[in-house]
């Protein structure tokens, strides 16, 4: 690849596709899903060899039209954000591909080219807030990726016109979290008179704990943890996933909650990187009771759950809270769990709604008690199924297994039995709603008069390709485990920096 080429790929990651979206939108319904899937996988071409660069701790510092920081916009590669950037193009990818049928039987043909669009739209939001250096560029990135994703949850309406409703109280909760995120930034550039979040970050420190550092932090936390949907802000999430298409709940799943994990990493440990005791205690005290609180609250509903997407989504909620778990611990191997869970829940998460797509084209619904015997006729589809539950659950030999085996240690390393006793515990509530679904799916006979036959290859090879993944790296977790603990190591670096 020619050296000029090679400099410019930080914002070659952003700007192909954010020219392909409105491609999309021009070439129509015909050729707008051949755009979109080669206009991902430049991106995620782009993302590895980024990825590949900054393994050895490497940081690529891109400077937007010559502009040196922090007068000019940065763009900012490191070991974590290009982790990121590798998973959101990934999922990209095998979404597109997995998306043709789906897409197809669930919208309207006329609507593809902009729906397609949107897809793009949302994918350049989400790789913008990873790449980028500037706060408020990762708000404009943040609403990019949000109103892209209001749409592609609307034009679940050809199928349920619930997904409408939907899609407003995600827009409302949404604006919501982006505002109190904003006015959070405002504070913080009234207090230091800059943007670029590195500097933010010396600025913050040199100025010390004061009323005006402590509000704007707390209107960062809320606003990015509603967006991220931490138990009690998650009422927005389970209508968001159960009523999109398929394809779009595959791809948010996988992608959305864990950039904005990512951007919560970013800030608690590159911006404020814990010089004042408010921000610690803030995470002990509030943080960590509400993810353990999910966990367990959000576990039982899903027992309760009928429509398998649902069923599903709660299940995400209880997985963020896994994630706060080891984010909020401020521990290396804490924060090291919280960031290959980005990677493992991904995969997993994004494979079971595949699943539950399949069984939407072949059998028209997602209703446990209507999918009886399922498994029988759809072997393959269920198969994957069972195999991301287990995942879920944390069964050894999946990545599941990897991210609480961590979590655990982090907790028992800082003497937290009772925590560490949670994770496993909950296992059983996993357990529990997954077991339901290969109950009915194998154990029941289907309903009577219903003719349904295996999902087609197109829909099956990507889903399988991520069970793989599923497998692989919960057989051999070097990479991810070498990446994370990379990363991990990095923020904890930065934090210590500055607290020294």
């Amino acid at each position: 690849m020619p050296e000029a080429l090679t400099h410019h790929l930080p914002a070659l990651q952003i700007v192909l596709t954010l020219v392909a979206a409105p491609l999309c939108a021009l070439v129509g319904s015909r050729w707008a899903w051949s755009v979109a899937t080669a206009a991902s996988v430049l991106a995620f071409a782009i993302a590895v060899t980024l990825f590949g660069t900054v393994l050895d701790g490497t940081v690529i510092s891109y400077h937007m039209g010559g502009w040196a920081p922090p007068i000019g916009i940065e763009y900012r590669v490191d070991i974590l954000n290009a982790f990121v950037l590798l998973i959101v193009s990934g999922i990209a990818v095998v979404t597109l591909i997995y998306a043709q049928k789906s897409v197809a039987s669930e919208i309207g043909s006329e609507k593809h080219g902009l729906f397609y669009a949107a897809f793009l739209l949302c994918l350049t939001g989400l790789m913008g807030v990873a790449i980028t250096g500037d706060a408020f560029n990762v708000f404009v990135f943040l609403e990019i990726s949000s109103l892209s994703a209001y749409a592609l949850i609307a034009t679940g309406a050809d199928r349920d016109r619930r997904a409408l409703t939907a899609a407003y109280n995600y827009l409302i909760m949404g604006t919501i979290g982006a505002t109190f995120f904003v006015i959070g930034l405002g504070l913080l550039y009234m207090l230091t008179g800059t943007l670029n979040m590195a500097d933010l970050a010396q600025r913050l420190f040199d100025h010390g704990d004061n009323r005006t550092l402590r509000t704007g932090f707390c209107f960062v936390l809320i606003g990015l943890t509603l967006k991220l949907a931490m138990f009690p802000l998650h009422l927005w999430l389970p209508d968001a996933y159960s009523r999109a298409p398929s394809a779009v709940t595959a791809f948010l799943s996988a992608t959305a909650t864990k950039v904005m994990v990512y951007v919560l990493l970013r800030f608690l440990f590159a911006v404020f990187s814990f010089s004042f005791a408010f921000e610690g205690s803030v995470l002990r005290v509030i943080v960590l009771p509400l993810a353990m609180i999910g966990i367990v609250v959000t576990s039982v509903v899903a027992i309760f759950q009928d429509d398998l997407k649902r069923m599903l989504a709660y299940s995400s909620i209880a997985q963020i809270g896994y994630m706060l778990l080891g984010l909020a611990l401020v521990s290396q191997t804490g924060v090291m769990a919280s960031i290959i869970h980005l990677f493992n829940h991904a995969v997993t998460k994004a494979a079971l709604f595949m699943a539950a797509g399949c069984f939407v084209l072949q059998a028209g619904t997602t209703s446990i008690h209507e999918l009886r015997g399922i498994g029988r006729d759809m072997p393959w589809t269920m198969a994957a199924f069972v195999i991301g539950g287990l995942s879920l659950i944390g069964v050894p030999l999946t990545v599941g297994f990897i991210s609480k085996w961590y979590l655990v240690e982090a907790f028992i390393e800082e003497g937290w039995w009772p925590v560490a006793l949670l994770i496993v515990g909950s296992s059983l509530l996993s357990f529990a709603y997954i077991w339901r679904v290969v109950e009915a799916a194998y154990l029941r006979d289907a309903p009577e008069g219903v003719m349904r036959k295996e999902a087609p290859l197109s829909m099956l090879a990507p889903m399988w390709a991520l069970v793989g993944l599923s497998l692989y790296f919960g057989v051999d977790s070097s990479l991810t485990s070498a990446a994370a603990s990379r990363a991990a190591n990095a923020l904890i670096g930065a934090s210590n920096l500055f607290w020294q």
